[in-house]
């Protein structure tokens, strides 16, 4: 026998998955573990001895049949489990030259009581909400056998299933047209005959319906000139950020037939899951939003289908009622439910050496975007380095600023400009990229010139820019370029929130301003 050859050995240690070697049994019911190391290691036409062992012990399992444990070729069995057999287990294969080991640890449990089954030991299985679905009872190979043929009876909540829609075939239960009502507590039982005698068998399942992927589009409609942003939302935050990707959201698509601008955007559950049901997916268009939400089905899976029918239809109710009284809830909106913001747009920018840079985005920032957002257009701006207070931190001037405004436009500026820059703006970029998970605050990227690599850039830039693209500046300072209606700042505005101006601002006059703050107006 190898094992008094190589005692001296030392073992080499296998992990198996962890599913594999924490092992359960109710008390009282027969188990079998299979040493797996021979198909590790691909030895099943090699010699070796294997061993099974308590941990602990010395002395090996034994192989007499009659033996409660006992181990019979590679497995070991239990032929009832007790209580005090909880424990590890190692099984130990030897040959000439190695000596390999692996671990079990077996809990023996008792059921809850007034329960068949235990919530702490229970098999977990998942299947979909379609015509024909199947749950395996599972681990029963060793108690299978010309003498052992006998059904298996299964039941849910502990009550024998009794329903023409379930059919038990083999080890599995077969279940017709199954929904989300079909989740519970499942239970399969055979008896097995082992030297004349007769054990009880049970394995506990938890099974989980979930249903197929759903795709709801959202459909704006506005006039050419009042264009509007469309977002997808749960808990107030953008589903790109929720979810693990299972929920996303897909581009805007933009179209104009007939002088009018049609706006879509998908919605695309990948994988509907039980918390999905009664969760609302908020589509904001501008200023007004409606929503869905899954209703979870009845006896049969169409009552899923017509909560989804009923949730599209209240979509397209909301867009007619946007398109046909659009003004009149927007004033009523802007007068009655204030979003609380102050600031228009956030404006974030590199500070750069300007003696080195052939690129101007003090220029751009500090005069031409007031000359023309503010001034022209009635947009307030935030500026960093214009408008915050001197000696305040920056993270902490972003992070609050932030949160008051409606858009962020970062400026750019390529790497082969020659722009050295004059501080790091890295902890700038991560309290961004915080506000955007945190807020869901609409992004505008502007490109001082043409950036050809976007591969040392923060993750939250590289985000922004395959989301929603940027707008390049091709312009100069030329009076031309100072005009609200040139293409680039068409393309700003376009991004940019709805801006109507108030009562009061109707009877003011445009001046020429020196600075936005001390700006004095007249009537």
């Amino acid at each position: 026998n190898y094992r008094y050859l190589n005692w001296n050995l030392e073992c080499q240690v296998h992990d198996v998955l962890h599913s594999q070697n924490l092992i359960s049994v109710l008390v009282g019911e027969p188990l079998t573990i299979d040493c797996l190391l021979h198909k590790i290691l691909a030895l099943q036409h090699m010699n070796y001895s294997l061993t099974w062992y308590k941990s602990g012990r010395k002395m090996p399992v034994t192989q007499v049949k009659l033996s409660r444990i006992h181990q019979h070729e590679n497995l070991l069995w239990f032929m009832p489990a007790i209580l005090e057999d909880s424990g590890s287990y190692e099984c130990v294969m030897w040959n000439l030259t190695s000596c390999n080991k692996i671990y079990f640890s077996i809990t023996v449990f008792k059921n809850t009581a007034g329960l068949c089954f235990n919530e702490d030991f229970l098999y977990a299985q998942e299947i979909s909400a379609s015509s024909n679905e199947k749950i395996v009872c599972p681990h029963l190979d060793y108690f299978r056998d010309e003498k052992n043929t006998l059904p298996i009876h299964w039941y849910k909540e502990c009550n024998l299933i009794d329903n023409e829609r379930f059919l038990s075939w083999d080890d599995d239960l077969i279940i017709n047209s199954a929904n989300v009502n079909d989740s519970g507590n499942y239970s399969c039982k055979m008896t097995y005959t082992y030297m004349e005698k007769e054990y009880n068998i049970s394995r506990n399942i938890y099974v989980t319906v979930i249903g197929s992927n759903v795709i709801v589009d959202c459909n704006v409609s506005s006039s050419k000139d009042n264009s509007v942003g469309i977002s997808w939302r749960a808990n107030n935050t953008l589903v790109n950020f929720l979810f693990m990707g299972r929920v996303q959201e897909g581009n805007q698509e933009d179209s104009f037939p007939d002088g009018y601008l049609f706006s879509k955007v998908t919605l695309n559950i990948t994988e509907v899951k039980q918390e999905d049901y009664g969760h609302q997916f908020v589509c904001h268009a501008g200023e007004v939003a409606a929503y869905i939400a899954l209703r979870q089905p009845g006896q049969a899976f169409r009552y899923l289908i017509g909560g989804l029918i009923a949730s599209v239809f209240v979509i397209i109710v909301a867009i007619l009622i946007y398109k046909y009284f659009k003004v009149d809830i927007v004033l009523w909106y802007r007068k009655s439910f204030s979003d609380g913001k102050i600031y228009d747009a956030y404006v974030l920018y590199p500070k750069i050496n300007k003696v080195d840079c052939i690129y101007t985005p003090d220029n751009f920032v500090l005069k031409l975007l007031p000359q023309v957002l503010e001034r022209q257009c009635g947009y307030n701006l935030f500026i960093l380095g214009r408008d915050d207070l001197p000696g305040k931190a920056v993270v902490n001037v972003v992070d609050e600023t932030i949160k008051q405004s409606r858009r962020l436009i970062i400026i750019l500026v390529p790497e082969s400009s020659s722009c050295s820059l004059l501080e790091d703006i890295f902890e700038q970029q991560l309290a961004v990229y915080n506000a955007l998970v945190r807020d869901g605050i609409k992004v505008i990227l502007i490109e001082l010139d043409k950036i050809k690599d976007y591969a040392n850039m923060p993750e939250s830039i590289k985000y922004i820019k395959q989301k929603h693209g940027a707008i390049r500046w091709k312009g100069d300072f030329t009076e031309k370029s100072h005009s609200a209606n040139t293409k680039f700042w068409k393309n700003v505005r376009y991004r940019m929130p709805p801006r109507c101006p108030t009562f009061s601002e109707l009877h003011l006059l445009p001046t020429q301003c020196a600075s936005r703050k001390k700006c004095i107006q007249t009537d």
